[in-house]
């Protein structure tokens, strides 16, 4: 059984290169090893992650569990949590997107500001701009599942 989750969270730390080039190595070799793929967004605007993990609804769980857990969030919400029957994000164990290289008109289509503030947003909403910007190339890395 697939399912897709959607969260968003606040971090603790201003939201630097290095912070997420660490949550990203270590997304790869989990995400590889237990069948998970999905795109972490992040803006050091707001200091906000948004973040959609797909994968079995156990390897799912268990790795929402553990980021509820992690020490360098807060505020972590639920913001759509389904069965699919195919995966939107299957070839990236974990893209990335920074919303300092994409286009504020972008957000603005599905958000009620420029300023991406996913607490605001419905879970739908949140889903669509992260397809678009990743239809559009806005995803800085990508990677084979």
């Amino acid at each position: 059984m697939l399912v897709r989750l959607l969260y968003a969270s606040r971090a603790l730390a201003p939201i630097d290169e290095a912070l997420v080039a660490s949550i990203l190595e270590k997304a790869h070799a989990h995400n590889a090893a237990h069948g998970i793929t999905g795109i972490l967004c992040t803006s050091a605007e707001g200091n906000v992650f948004l973040q959609v993990l797909e994968g079995g609804r156990a390897a799912v769980n268990d790795l929402y569990g553990r980021i509820l857990r992690d020490p360098r969030h807060r505020d972590v919400t639920l913001l759509d949590y389904t069965e699919i029957s195919e995966r939107r994000f299957a070839t990236w164990r974990m893209g990335n997107v920074r919303l300092n290289r994409v286009n504020l008109g972008t957000v603005l289509r599905y958000s009620e500001t420029a300023v991406l503030d996913p607490f605001a947003m419905s879970g739908k909403a949140a889903i669509a701009l992260l397809e678009e910007l990743m239809s559009t190339a806005a995803t800085v890395s990508r990677d084979g599942a």
